[in-house]
């Protein structure tokens, strides 16, 4: 199957390595792996005929190199007449044949048919150009200018010996390719970049689908946070705490912040606080958490099974924060970039078994405690009376000059706009305003304000999204940041629920702001994500700890 293999994954240059042997081609690194069905004919031959046939691409130009590992002359004649039983391949102007490895010598190439050509590896020799027009690729061994592994990078001398060869091997005009390369995502990049032709795989599933994604991962920003520098005055100190700002972004991994704070100038609001810890994320019936079972140990400090919202493993309901901090006369708000029923933001107000319960969850929206929501699913209400338990305003502006104690805004009928598809600076717009609204009550409050989207770009595998949703989810941080600067009795708190995709980042440059994202999976992950506090006692949130112990630790700097 190897050339199966890679033509199906796209590629369009075959290398077959042959020895003769009892006046047979065989197809083997070595002697010792001959085998009596690994012929050239039935590796190679064969499924290029099948190519060939109309249903496959046709017109689609190959090249097949043949590397001679046995005595070159008799391997050559032999592959001739093998050639000459395969009249379609030979014939056909789309497919170059080139020999490489043992060849004869080159003022030979000229004796052989036309539909012959050899790889040129002397690189600066004179050639006369009758032999110089059998001559199909260019190749050189790469150990003879690096030793690079394709870990880390070139060396500065190394990368100079490269380029260097690389620009005389262009001048030849021939297709070019270094043999003995390393053979890895960094690897080939690099090369291809630096203007090598054909790229030597083993892997060429991953190579190939590795190049073809490239343009898709790789993001050169525009857009940027201006970091805020806070005042640390109350930052970690034995302090009344009343008001507490939970930010959450979902999907917000340590790479995903990493990508972000380096394509941004190498710094975000986020990463100027000093109180800093890691969370665990286990669901209580899975290793990978989903954002109703991470948002309900969240709200409730209890853990539970994915696609409980604000319920026990049992099914039985949890009081949440909100709740429980409604009975001391708090106020209440959730903030979301997501429909007010997804997951993250319903596991601070309901209790139903499965988060895809819309029915059970807009009801308790209804009768919830909440003085705010801000989020998207309008159309979810239009039936409902939601109007006699919330004042509906027509936009986050509003906020400004109502005296209603228990206010609603829908910024969408469904599901909210990606930052990229046009959803504009709501979030830091509604958490500055949000945050304006619940302090002129005069009374303490919680909040929790949810950057959804970036879980969304993460399960899209969308580099240029996570970038994107996470610059506007650090401009709502910032705003978080100065109203606790300017209101210490305030504690910020900024965590995920979860981890998105196994985010990574290979590959970048902080002064172009250019980020190479690469995934693991479309899905959630376990690992360990950030979190961040700031304010009095942001100390107490340090260290390594299980997500549901976050519930508990704002309830003791509340003394609750």
């Amino acid at each position: 199957m190897p050339f199966w293999n890679a033509f199906a994954n796209g590629a369009t240059s075959f290398e077959a390595d042959i020895f003769l042997k009892d006046n047979n081609l065989y197809v083997a690194h070595d002697l010792k792996d001959i085998h009596p069905s690994k012929t050239l004919e039935n590796l190679y031959l064969k499924p290029l005929e099948n190519v060939l046939k109309p249903e496959y691409q046709q017109d689609k130009k190959l090249i097949l190199l043949i590397d001679i590992k046995s005595e070159a002359v008799a391997t050559l004649a032999r592959l001739i007449t093998t050639l000459k039983a395969h009249p379609a391949i030979i014939s056909n102007k789309n497919i170059q044949i080139i020999i490489s490895g043992n060849r004869p010598k080159a003022l030979n190439y000229v004796n052989y048919p036309e539909y012959i050509f050899f790889d040129y590896q002397e690189l600066g020799t004179e050639v006369a150009s009758e032999i110089w027009h059998k001559i199909g690729m260019v190749s050189l061994n790469f150990k003879r200018f690096s030793e690079w592994n394709g870990k880390g990078r070139l060396t500065h001398d190394d990368e100079k010996r490269v380029a260097a060869v690389i620009s005389k091997a262009k001048n030849t005009y021939k297709p070019f390719r270094f043999w003995a390369s390393p053979d890895s995502k960094r690897a080939w990049r690099v090369l291809s970049e630096m203007g090598v032709d054909i790229i030597n795989t083993d892997h060429p599933f991953k190579c190939v689908n590795y190049f073809k994604s490239l343009s898709e991962r790789v993001v050169i920003s525009d857009t940027f946070s201006d970091v805020y520098a806070p005042t640390f005055k109350a930052d970690q100190k034995d302090l009344p705490v009343k008001n507490i700002i939970l930010l959450i972004g979902d999907g917000n991994g340590l790479a995903q912040i990493s990508a972000t704070t380096l394509m941004n100038k190498g710094q975000l609001s986020l990463t100027q606080l000093k109180s800093i810890g890691f969370i665990k994320t286990q669901a209580a019936d899975d290793f990978t958490t989903d954002s109703a079972a991470a948002g309900t140990a969240l709200a409730t400090g209890v853990k539970t099974n994915n696609r409980a919202i604000g319920t026990d493993v049992n099914g039985k309901p949890l009081e949440s924060i909100t709740e429980l901090l409604h009975k001391e006369n708090f106020s209440t708000a959730v903030i979301s970039t997501d429909n007010i029923l997804g997951a993250t933001p319903a596991s601070f107000y309901a209790h139903a078994i499965d988060r895809s319960d819309d029915s059970v969850i807009a009801k308790d929206l209804l009768n919830s405690k909440l003085n705010l929501f801000i989020g998207g699913g309008a159309a979810t209400f239009k039936e409902s009376t939601i109007d006699a338990r919330f004042n509906i305003l027509p936009s986050i502006s509003d906020l400004n000059t109502t005296t209603a104690d228990k206010v609603g805004i829908f910024m969408s009928e469904h599901g909210m706009k990606s930052i990229i598809d046009g959803r504009g600076n709501v979030l830091a717009e509604a958490t500055k305003t949000g945050l304006a609204f619940l302090k002129q009550k005069k009374k303490p409050f919680f909040v929790m304000i949810e950057a959804a989207k970036i879980d969304h770009a993460g399960h899209s595998n969308d580099t240029a999204g996570i970038l994107a949703e996470s610059i506007d989810f650090d401009k709502a941080i910032t705003e978080a940041l100065l109203f606790a600067d300017n209101n210490p009795e305030t504690l910020v708190i900024i965590t995920a629920d979860h981890e998105t995709s196994g985010f990574s980042i290979p590959q970048g440059d902080v002064k172009k702001h250019e980020i190479e994202g690469d995934f693991a999976s479309y899905d959630h992950t376990a690992i360990m994500v950030p979190i961040f506090a700031y304010g009095a006692q942001s100390n107490k949130f340090q260290g390594v700890y299980e997500n549901n112990e976050v519930f508990h630790k704002i309830l003791k700097v509340l003394k609750k």
